[in-house]
């Protein structure tokens, strides 16, 4: 199965989405890809959330979206089914990694501590979210997971800034960060998909010279 992390490789910088009104989902999704940030989460929080995948599958196609916040067998189920492309989960139970597994596309299920790396490395799983990353022991247990555990791969996710971005991609079992602060509320609110893409084009340097 192809990693989310090869979905797009040049993206180091997963912006992690909650639409409140499915009819934003297009124009931002385009404004982050003319920013140089392809792969987009839309996280399950909201009723517009299916249909902004929807959306964004159909009418954004250099666009990779996928759907966040998935915690079901059915979530799995609906998010695929509105053209997700890969699935991403705040933690993990067997019958929801038997799932997104089914599923055909990429996961990255949540994890926080070393115990559950082992039990996914177990199953066969190398791609994770880390979550929620900063308050979860951030840079330093990353790095210190990486000489006993060196096949897992993290998407390190929450309270992540510009700031510290950096420090998590020059990490080698780091493949990407997710976060949202390209998207300032009050950019979404007055529409301003121009401020998106700028913000969106800044992220997306973070993680020009490092080898992830």
């Amino acid at each position: 199965m192809t990693s989310v992390f090869d979905l797009a490789p040049d993206g180091p910088v997963v912006p992690v989405l909650v639409i409140e009104d499915a009819a934003d989902a297009v124009p931002l999704a385009r404004a982050l890809v003319a920013g140089g940030l392809p792969l987009i989460e839309v996280t399950l929080r909201t009723p517009a959330a299916l249909d902004a995948v929807r959306a964004i599958a159909a009418e954004v196609p250099e666009a990779v979206v996928g759907a966040g916040t998935v915690v079901s067998a059915a979530g799995v189920a609906d998010a695929v089914a509105a053209g997700a492309r890969f699935l991403v989960s705040p933690g993990w139970t067997g019958r929801l990694i038997g799932a997104m597994r089914d599923s055909g596309v990429p996961f990255l299920p949540g994890v926080s501590t070393a115990s559950e790396v082992v039990a996914l490395l177990e199953e066969d799983v190398t791609d994770m979210k880390f979550f929620p990353a900063e308050a979860a022991g951030g840079v330093p247990y990353l790095r210190s997971l990486a000489g006993p555990l060196p096949r897992a791969r993290f998407c390190p996710t929450g309270g992540i800034a510009p700031a510290s971005a950096p420090a998590y991609l020059a990490l080698p079992n780091v493949g990407c960060v997710g976060g949202s602060w390209m998207l300032p509320p009050d950019a979404l609110a007055a529409r301003d998909w121009a401020r998106v893409e700028a913000l969106a084009r800044e992220a997306a340097a973070l993680g020009q010279g490092l080898s992830r």
